[in-house]
């Protein structure tokens, strides 16, 4: 028996996080919860502000190389074998590449089943929690708020600028269920 994924994509400080805890309460079977943010946190340092890895403009942009993409496909490959395996995961994610970001993934997954998940919130509203979380750039939120969904495909969308984390994930609990 192969587990399923819930994959969500979403800028910075939209939600995401949040909705994944939610989800984990609302949903029938217990589910696994992967982020990006965790990936990154996993890179050795020498990776981090990389030309290679990873590094972080001063306004928020992000700047990948082949080192992170690389390691960023076999984390992708770890959490589909997961997945192949009978767990059911969720994947928090910010598909800075749009949908060449959805197309890693979808070439990952090959035939496991998947609910793709939009996660928006207005550039003002992640740009506030951006400010009150305290450990991101100033500047990302705003930056990814919009430009992360243009092209990519949802089997279910919410909006975390007036909606609580609970009830964005009943209503994704709803095709998942």
């Amino acid at each position: 028996m192969t587990g399923r994924l819930i994959v969500l994509n979403g800028g910075s400080s939209s939600g995401k996080s949040g909705i994944v805890r939610c989800l984990q309460a609302v949903l029938n079977e217990p589910w696994l919860a992967f982020g990006v943010d965790s990936f990154v946190d996993a890179l050795p340092a020498a990776m981090q502000a990389s030309d290679a890895g990873i590094d972080f403009g001063p306004d928020g942009e992000v700047i990948v190389g082949p080192g992170f993409r690389q390691l960023a496909a076999a984390w992708m490959d770890g959490v589909v074998a997961m997945g192949r395996a009978g767990a059911n995961i969720i994947v928090d994610d910010v598909f800075l590449g749009g949908p060449c970001s959805q197309r890693r993934w979808e070439d990952a997954l090959g035939n496991l089943e998947v609910v793709w998940v939009g996660v928006r919130c207005s550039a003002a509203v992640a740009a506030g929690r951006e400010i009150a979380r305290g450990d991101r750039i100033t500047g990302m939120a705003a930056l990814q708020a919009e430009v992360v969904h243009e092209g990519v495909k949802y089997d279910v969308e919410v909006d975390t600028t007036h909606t609580e984390s609970i009830d964005c994930a009943r209503a994704i609990a709803l095709h998942v269920d």
